[in-house]
């Protein structure tokens, strides 16, 4: 690796030089099954013939201008997103932590609005919503947060999936102005909550003039079984953000607002510089087209339960699973003990997976996978799970 690289990153030994599909190539030709999609960024995989059609065709034409002027292609995307989502317009970035900073913002000047001087939001344990000051304060992970104290005034914590805790916040600080959560809690372990909080948190904003937030940088974009997890639950929130799948490997993110949300920031109050450039929203519009057309989200729920299931089939009554847990193509399978050892096992064996939260497998396949690829996936992972939960018993 390179030595002049900053050290932030506890790297694998391996590097890739092409990718094609489901599957990566490393630097002497080895082949891998990519069960990670670059942490849920690469949905359509790599190479993917329409995202290269499209970049190419873009750099040729226009790359990038300046939001100082007019974006005909922000435009479309933005038009795109609201209708997909129901929102009513869009705010572009580069990444998912630059869109929850829009959205705290949003949430912080909406509260000056209504004459709040101190205006908080309320956020979960084990949530995670980027690594910027902000967003690693809002973020329930002490090991995020340490060392780059002092953090930010102005949240407050509860229980994820606990919603007579959000109903004491709501009786005891009237400071509240908006709740910031993930309809699926990813890198705590993918942890879906229970089928009507979502809706019970919508409930409690409502009564309290909350705005309700939802971080959707890893679950939006087809992952979970829609083209938002929040469509699960037939409800619209305030504040939507999205980045990871979105540009499918092109830096790009975006927070959406709905109501009077849409209203609070004016020209002056928040920008970026590379956010929706012409590149980034053509990979972006692309990636929409593409799911749309092929049905991708609803091919995200039906290979999600196919691995779920021959996952529990194979790995029958080994000891050591905790729970098998999923939304989509987000999966998680938790043990009893760390079994972060399990990710450079499945490496050696030419295939990527992830270990969230220290105990929990994860698996953040492509949305475009095939049925044999799945099942290969699942056929290499589960005698490692097998062997790794024996070895230490």
């Amino acid at each position: 690796m390179n030595s002049a690289v900053m050290n932030t990153y506890g790297r694998l030994p391996v590097a890739f030089t092409r990718g094609e599909g489901c599957w990566l190539w490393d630097e002497e030709g080895n082949k891998y099954l990519d069960g990670l999609s670059g942490i849920a960024v690469c949905g359509l995989g790599h190479a993917h013939p329409a995202i290269s059609e499209a970049l190419c065709d873009q750099a040729n034409t226009l790359i990038h201008t300046s939001n100082l002027y007019g974006i005909p292609l922000q435009s479309e995307l933005a038009e795109q997103l609201t209708r997909l989502s129901g929102m009513e317009n869009a705010f572009f970035c580069n990444s998912g932590a630059e869109a929850n900073e829009a959205a705290i913002k949003i949430a912080r000047l909406y509260g000056h609005q209504k004459g709040i001087q101190t205006p908080t939001i309320v956020v979960a344990e084990r949530s995670f919503h980027g690594r910027t000051l902000a967003t690693l304060t809002a973020t329930g992970n002490r090991k995020v947060q340490a060392g780059f104290e002092p953090l930010v005034n102005g949240f407050a914590r509860v229980i994820y999936n606990d919603i007579e805790a959000l109903e004491t916040i709501a009786r005891n600080n009237h400071d509240v102005v908006a709740v910031l959560i993930e309809p699926v809690q990813g890198e705590s372990g993918v942890r879906p909550p229970d089928a009507d909080y979502l809706a019970k948190v919508r409930a409690l904003c409502n009564e309290h003039d909350w705005l309700m937030m939802l971080d959707e940088v890893q679950t939006g974009i087809g992952r979970t079984g829609k083209m938002f997890a929040f469509q699960h639950d037939e409800i619209v929130p305030d504040v939507l953000t999205l980045a990871k799948g979105l540009g499918n490997g092109v830096p790009i993110g975006t927070c959406l607002a709905n109501g009077t949300a849409a209203e609070v920031l004016q020209p002056g109050n928040h920008g970026s510089t590379f956010g929706g450039n012409p590149l980034a929203c053509r990979a972006a519009l692309t990636v929409l087209d593409t799911i749309e057309r092929e049905s991708l989200a609803e091919r995200a729920e039906a290979l999600g339960e196919r691995i779920l299931n021959n996952l529990s089939k194979a790995l029958g009554e080994c000891e050591g699973i905790v729970e098998y847990r999923g939304k989509g193509l987000m999966i998680g399978v938790e043990l009893d003990r760390p079994c972060g050892e399990l990710v450079g096992n499945a490496l050696k064996k030419g295939l990527l997976i992830n270990v969230a939260n220290d105990t929990t497998v994860r698996l953040l396949p492509p949305l475009i996978m095939s049925d044999e690829e799945a099942d290969q996936m699942v056929d290499t992972l589960a005698p490692l799970i097998t062997d790794f939960c024996s070895k230490d018993d």
